[in-house]
């Protein structure tokens, strides 16, 4: 069998006490060439223009494959129309590739039918708004019982209703993907998979996520059996922020998965 290394990338959300060309560095000094950067939350650059974001990723050397997120963005309304064509405008002005889409995560959401029908509202509605910057949309679904987009399987179906295949794509979350119990892969549908570590799949609301996993390996071996070849993201919170070393932690788990992965497809188990 034809032995694949997982394409690795490096999520802001992973090293968020850094400043931009910080971060660009440590992503460049794991040998990382792919960065993913969040404007929610913990902003990334605040009040930093686009195009510098851009020029420091140039001088590091790593394309910036995604900017974090839109954040309700199956709430369409007049509001979210504009914000989605402003982050849609730095996105495309930092050189990204891709715009990730947050559903609303709230318990919130009305009734089936009406939820279902604002998906198809919203992703109708942000087709025009990515395709004339040239983004792809990644849609995440999430996998808390308090979301109104727990399934990867439910996006693809909506992706498909709005003839929306060029696009958006989806995030495959190995966190979310076992908190919502998902047995559906859509390796050519998905555009980018986090790596964000589950310890024990019970809790529902923040459990311990790790570097390198054991759940990590069966999903990345099954991604990659079944033809993807994008990015593989280290999306991972809290626990790592406090690391005495943080890059010689990555290190070790970027060779873990990678062996891993190699070792998996050649037919040797640890």
């Amino acid at each position: 069998m034809r032995q694949v290394s997982p394409r690795i990338a490096l999520g802001h959300m992973t090293a968020s006490r850094l400043d931009v060309r910080a971060f660009f560095a440590l992503a460049r000094d794991q040998g990382l060439a792919d960065v993913q950067i969040r404007l929610f939350s913990n902003p990334f650059a605040p009040g930093m223009p686009a195009t510098d974001v851009r020029s420091a990723a140039a001088e590091a050397g790593v394309t910036i494959i995604s900017v974090h997120a839109l954040q309700r963005f199956n709430e369409w309304t007049p509001a979210r129309r504009a914000e989605a064509s402003k982050l849609a405008d730095y996105a495309a002005e930092c050189g990204a590739k891709a715009l990730v889409l947050m559903p609303v995560n709230d318990g919130s959401w009305p009734a089936n039918g009406e939820r279902h029908g604002n998906l198809l509202l919203a992703l109708s509605a942000l087709k025009p708004i990515l395709q004339s910057r040239g983004l792809i949309g990644l849609i995440e679904p999430l996998g808390f019982q308090t979301c109104s987009l727990r399934s990867k399987k439910e996006a693809a179906e909506a992706i498909t209703a709005v003839d929306g295949q060029s696009a958006f794509r989806l995030v495959h979350d190995t966190f979310h993907h076992t908190l919502a119990g998902e047995t559906f892969f859509s390796c050519e549908l998905t555009g980018l998979v986090h790596i964000s570590g589950v310890n024990d799949p019970t809790f529902w609301i923040y459990p311990d996520r790790v570097l390198g996993g054991s759940d990590n390996g069966s999903q990345i071996r099954a991604l990659l059996d079944g033809g993807y070849a994008g990015p593989f993201s280290f999306e991972l919170v809290e626990e790592v922020h406090a690391l005495d070393d943080l890059a010689g932690a990555l290190a070790a788990s970027i060779d873990l998965i990678r062996h891993g992965a190699i070792e998996a497809r050649a037919g040797v188990r640890r």
